[in-house]
């Protein structure tokens, strides 16, 4: 899922942010905070963790072989379609943590010039286990679909990264980008006419359901511990802590603040105490 626009420190990444309200950009004020590049600090804070954390892979893994055991369970069954995984690509199977620290030693933040440059190398490396898990899959039989909010002017360094590490592409029709929506719900009905999907694979809630799709943080939350059977069954979730949409609905999909606003409100929303 590629959001670089807002970047939260990896420190502050494990504080709940449900209860905060965020106000309107024209109403944050800039105080002068013990923090600044709070976002662009936070971006290699968290690449650092993705690079070099051995326990990072170790979550890959344990997601992978999760994904494994629950395929297993699928093929043990009859199925009156063909079984089918629906996957997403960024910090899903592939690493572009460093395409964020580029950006970030340079002081800027994502911008969709400089991403399609990154994305058109096809050298994004693979995250542990992944390559083993989706070629187990595909000698199973079952269909691959890499649903992306890449666009279409990415498709062929995409086609180009997944050959490069030999990712399963049954069908070159199976790797499907964005075209208008964000929202991925349709391309996912759009599979399910046809196949049995057993597992979804993503780092951002909004890969697994339209449930997910632009909410809030309480509503994201809620919709989380609605659908708790299924994480670690259906949904498999890799974990990102550099962008997603948890960043953007603390900021209410609100792109317009200023670097120092952002600083601020992230700054303020963590709390030291319980």
């Amino acid at each position: 899922m590629k959001n670089f626009n807002i970047i939260i420190s990896g420190c502050l990444l494990v504080s709940a942010l449900s209860c905060t309200t965020t106000p309107s950009a024209s109403k944050v004020s800039t105080p002068n905070t013990p923090y600044e590049n709070l976002g662009r600090d936070g971006k290699i804070y968290a690449a650092f963790y993705q690079q070099r954390a051995a326990e990072y892979e170790a979550l890959c893994l344990q997601a992978y072989n999760i994904a494994k055991l629950r395929l297993d369970e699928a093929l043990a069954h009859q199925s009156d379609k063909p079984l089918a995984i629906i996957s997403d690509i960024d910090e899903t199977f592939l690493d572009n943590s460093y395409y964020a620290v580029e950006r970030a030693k340079m002081g800027k933040n994502y911008d969709q010039k400089t991403w399609e440059e990154w994305t058109a190398k096809g050298i994004a490396k693979p995250l542990t286990g992944s390559q083993e898990f989706y070629q187990y899959a595909a000698h199973k039989g079952v269909q691959l679909f890499y649903v992306t909010n890449r666009v279409e002017q990415e498709r062929e360094g995409t086609l180009k990264n997944l050959r490069k590490y030999n990712f399963p592409l049954q069908n070159e029709n199976n790797l499907i980008l964005r075209s208008k929506e964000s929202s991925k719900e349709n391309r996912r009905r759009d599979i399910a006419k046809n196949y049995n999907i057993v597992l979804l694979l993503g780092d951002n809630l909004a890969d697994f359901s339209a449930i997910f799709d632009k909410k809030s943080e309480a509503e994201r939350s809620a919709a989380v511990k609605s659908s708790a059977e299924d994480f670690g069954k259906k949904f498999i979730i890799i974990p990102n802590v550099g962008y997603g949409d948890w960043e953007s609905s603390f900021y209410n999909y609100k792109y317009d603040y200023t670097d120092q606003q952002k600083d601020s409100l992230m700054y303020n929303a963590v709390k030291a105490q319980p």
